[in-house]
């Protein structure tokens, strides 16, 4: 019965592949320690990002937000290996969102921290080098790649964010939208995620998310998207 169960239950097999995540945490750019994921440091102060991002929110997002997606994730991964060790099929099924919404929320905020970085100290301007030429070539312009973002992520209905992706399948770059924590996953490379969520903003722009949308390219990393396009 239990394998008849495994065979049909498409969320059970995610789950059981669960293990894929520690060893492929490089590639993630997420950390892990003696097999727990672990909160990533940031490489700038919480106050670094201000005017545009308060470090008050920057404290809140990365020690309570990020800290509650590593602590569910792990907590949905040992539910996963205590189900595997059982025999468990089911158990090991309703553990796979779980696992979804948090392994998504713990990569996704890597991602995010690391695009990110003080105005004039690598973070804000514009893109150089092979970036711009990707932008130019598959955009028009930087100013519409920006554009498109923002309209991206006023679109999100609830909860998400707007990524701008690598398509391994056709070598071109495109922006696309996530809901809740969902990672991106299948061709597309994530190159530059931003936050949505309203913990990313409310405490300083309230109900104002369209400025947000507009402050955060202050602080965009581009060396960091320049090196993921290297590497896609």
């Amino acid at each position: 019965m239990a394998t008849t169960l495994f065979r049909t239950a498409p969320a059970a097999r995610a789950a059981l592949r669960a293990s894929s995540i520690k060893t492929g945490a490089a590639a993630l750019t997420t950390s892990f320690t003696r097999g727990k994921a672990t909160l990533p440091d940031l490489s700038y102060d919480y106050g670094a990002l201000e005017p545009y991002i308060s470090g008050k929110i920057m404290e809140l997002h990365h020690k309570g937000h990020h800290q509650a997606y590593v602590n569910g994730l792990n907590t949905a991964l040992e539910t996963i290996e205590e189900a595997k060790a059982k025999g468990d099929f089911s158990q090991a099924a309703a553990a796979a969102p779980l696992l979804n919404f948090n392994g998504g929320g713990h990569k996704n905020h890597t991602l995010f921290w690391e695009n990110l970085a003080p105005n004039n100290k690598g973070g804000g301007g514009e893109p150089a080098g092979a970036l711009k030429s990707a932008i130019d070539k598959d955009f028009g312009s930087f100013g519409t790649l920006q554009t498109q973002i923002n309209t991206a992520l006023a679109g999100i209905q609830g909860s998400g964010w707007a990524w701008l992706v690598k398509d391994k399948s056709v070598g071109t770059l495109q922006v696309i939208t996530k809901p809740n924590q969902d990672p991106v996953t299948g061709n597309f490379i994530p190159l530059l995620g931003i936050d949505a969520w309203e913990h990313a903003y409310y405490l300083q722009y309230q109900n104002r998310k369209a400025e947000y949308f507009k402050a955060i390219w202050n602080v965009i990393n581009w060396d960091t998207v320049a090196k993921r396009l290297s590497q896609a």
